[in-house]
């Protein structure tokens, strides 16, 4: 059987890979590559405007001016082109020495008549060397122009796909500013009301405040219209009645006195220092209220802390000038409110009066007592839900009042501050008491 495999060999390497015919005027690309000097130039004018070019075998750039004329493979060509035109013995059969003119489509091999007319091939599909070269010729001219095709779609799609990529990316970048913008609009609109909100309480708070100091006005002046007639009719009296009533009076006029600067002065905004309140005490997160726990927590016992009685600082200090503050005591009915010394005794049972350095009033069940030594019974008419407190650090005097109806509890002796700070104090026994403001 004949063999022209390297026949075939040297054919395609003499082969252009754009027409797939013998080369003509054949150039050498930088790859090492070879082409038709036209076909070569048409494929470089042809594809110029997409982006750079690549040689159409292994996709190496294509330089301009790279283009080189290989006239030894120009030769070559020619010289086999005339052995096609003049064929040798190199085209017979090896075994029957006859003209390969016919190919075997299934063996995939040229042969010769005796070959065709063999056991071998004789049911084989056989065709012309001519006619099976022009059909796989067509066949990878179809391949061709499919590959072609595709390659020319590739950046129509590739355009498309960046386009929708970028569409994407605008769309996203657009709806998180659209998020972001949202957010801020309904923080300033939640800002405005709350600020709207705290200004309105404010209204309410100074509306009420006027109305009550309107209230307190009012009711001094009839005790003022009372003292001053007292104090006519005394000074219409002869001496000795005048003198043995003189102390009635003053002592009438310092207890005005107190009770128009319990009610005139105002009030301090005071909070609870949690770092001295009892392990069973629970102070809100705005200072401003503390409450009986029934649990102690687990508070660190620093020096401050209060460890038996259930008090509680606040966080102020005063050594000077007149301070006044309300306490809600609501519905409790064991409680205490006053002020302490800085250097009032915190571990174990303390001594609850001025001695202590405490200056208190309580309710103890359905009974009211000053804080003095021993405690003094109030008459109070009715259980009140909220106390003033009424410090006059320069005269050493504490003074309580109902801060319902503005009548006066009682009023501590002046002591002797000597400089120490005074901080306000609260005892709670099962209930809650709130500082106010």
């Amino acid at each position: 059987m004949a063999s022209a495999a390297p026949v075939q060999g040297i054919q395609e390497e003499t082969m252009c890979p754009i027409c797939l015919e013998y080369l003509m005027d054949p150039v050498t690309m930088d790859c090492g590559h070879n082409f038709c000097q036209g076909c070569i130039i048409n494929y470089c004018d042809k594809w110029e405007e997409y982006g750079p070019l690549e040689c159409p075998v292994c996709r190496d750039r294509i330089r301009k001016g790279s283009l080189r004329p290989n006239w030894q493979l120009g030769n070559i060509v020619r010289k086999i082109r005339q052995l096609e035109l003049n064929p040798s013995k190199e085209n017979l059969c090896e075994t029957h020495q006859e003209k390969l003119n016919l190919f075997c489509e299934e063996d995939r091999e040229a042969v010769c008549v005796a070959c065709w007319r063999s056991p071998q091939h004789r049911s084989h599909k056989v065709l012309l060397m001519e006619e099976a070269a022009q059909k796989y010729k067509d066949q990878i001219q179809l391949h061709l122009q499919s590959m072609m095709k595709e390659r020319d779609e590739i950046p129509a799609v590739k355009l498309n796909e960046e386009k929708r990529l970028l569409e994407l990316l605008v769309g996203a970048f657009r709806q998180k500013i659209v998020s972001v913008f949202k957010q801020l609009r309904q923080f300033l609109e939640d800002q405005e009301q709350l600020l709207l909100a705290q200004l309105e309480k404010l209204d309410k708070e100074i509306r009420k405040n006027q109305d009550e100091n309107a209230t307190k006005v009012s009711k001094e002046i009839p005790r003022l219209s009372e003292l001053i007639g007292e104090m006519e009719g005394m000074c219409r009296q002869p001496a000795s009645k005048f003198l043995q009533g003189s102390r009635t009076v003053t002592s009438s006029i310092k207890l005005l006195g107190s009770v128009r600067n319990g009610s005139s002065l105002p009030q301090v905004n005071m909070t609870l220092d949690p770092d001295t309140a009892h392990p069973e005490l629970i102070v809100s997160e705005d200072g401003k209220s503390a409450r009986w726990g029934f649990t102690e927590e687990d508070l660190p016992n620093n020096p401050e802390r209060f460890d038996i009685l259930p008090c509680v600082l606040g966080c102020d200090r005063f050594t000077s000038g007149r301070h006044c503050w309300e306490v809600e005591v609501g519905g409790g009915r064991f409680w205490a409110v006053g002020v302490a010394r800085e250097s009032v005794r915190r571990k174990g049972w303390i001594s609850r009066n001025p001695e202590g350095g405490i200056w208190a009033v309580e309710q103890c069940g359905d009974q009211y007592q000053a804080l003095t030594s021993p405690e003094s019974c109030l008459p109070l008419n009715q259980a009140t839900s909220r106390m003033r407190v009424s410090l006059d650090c320069e005269r050493g005097q504490v003074t309580f009042f109902d801060a319902e109806n503005q009548g006066l509890v009682f009023t501590f002796p002046p002591a002797s501050f000597t400089g120490e700070k005074i901080r306000p104090w609260l005892q709670v026994g099962r209930s809650q008491l709130r500082l106010c403001p």
